[in-house]
């Protein structure tokens, strides 16, 4: 087993997506009458979401190969990270993020990628919609952000982009920040990996970004400017991702038949 890209931090980001190679995108009280969404749900409890992140760690969300490739070249990386979020004027520590995507050589040599998949969980905001304690203790004030694959990620570089989904009985389920325009992420390294174990691999990583930009969330209903003003969006600066991971990964020869 080859571990030449162990030592690189992996970003990997549901829907499954075609080859990419290295450095090239992979595929990240109003007036007026309202009906509120009535898919809310309450944000996952801590026990919750880690049992959302070790949901893919069985590899069973590894993409299929493109064609001509060899098996034993190419690993599935299935990559758990903690992410804590500064966007505006809010900061969350995110529910655990699970990603899984599948790297090697191409039959010319050069270095491709597949999309797999992504899970996450929603995570509660502090001060609800309205920003204040009151947010906290009325359901239907109650805010969560839910991150969403973006339609972008290279795994060599770092680079990814995300959806943020906000959740409340007071919005509508189109309520998302980055709908149109997804959240680019350009993650640099805290500091080396750590090998944690050789026998199964795991890996050990840190990094961040302080570069993004954030628009604003749109499709909200009527509540789309008081929530922009509430989270301060756009925010095309002041914003932070640090992100705390671990990954795995097997080569496909080692993979169960399906």
């Amino acid at each position: 087993m080859s571990n030449t890209t162990a030592d690189q931090p992996r970003l990997p980001f549901a829907s499954r997506a075609v080859v990419s190679v290295a450095g090239a995108a992979a595929l990240i009280g109003l007036a007026g009458v309202y009906t509120p969404s009535s898919a809310y749900a309450e944000p996952t409890a801590p026990s919750d979401t880690a049992a959302v992140a070790r949901t893919a760690a069985d590899f069973s969300d590894c993409p299929a190969l493109p064609s001509g490739v060899d098996p034993a070249r190419w690993r599935c990386e299935v990559h758990t990270a903690a992410p804590r979020l500064t966007v505006g004027k809010v900061t969350v520590a995110l529910a655990p993020i699970t990603m899984t995507h599948a790297e090697g050589p191409l039959p010319d040599g050069a270095n491709g990628q597949v999309w797999g998949a992504m899970h996450s969980a929603p995570t509660a905001v502090p001060g609800g919609v309205p920003g204040t304690p009151a947010g906290e203790r009325a359901r239907r004030l109650k805010l969560a952000i839910h991150p969403e694959y973006g339609g972008r990620s290279d795994f060599y570089t770092g680079q990814f982009s995300l959806r943020f989904r906000l959740m409340s009985p007071r919005l509508p389920q189109s309520c998302i920040i980055g709908a149109d325009a997804p959240v680019a992420f350009q993650l640099k390294r805290s500091g080396p990996s750590q090998w944690i174990s050789t026998n199964p691999p795991l890996i050990k990583f840190s990094a961040y970004d302080d570069t993004f930009a954030v628009p604003a969330a749109e499709d909200c209903g009527p509540m789309t400017g008081p929530l922009n003003r509430r989270l301060g969006l756009p925010a095309p600066s002041g914003n932070l991702m640090t992100y705390d991971a671990t990954y795995t990964f097997r080569t496909y020869d080692q993979l169960p038949t399906r």
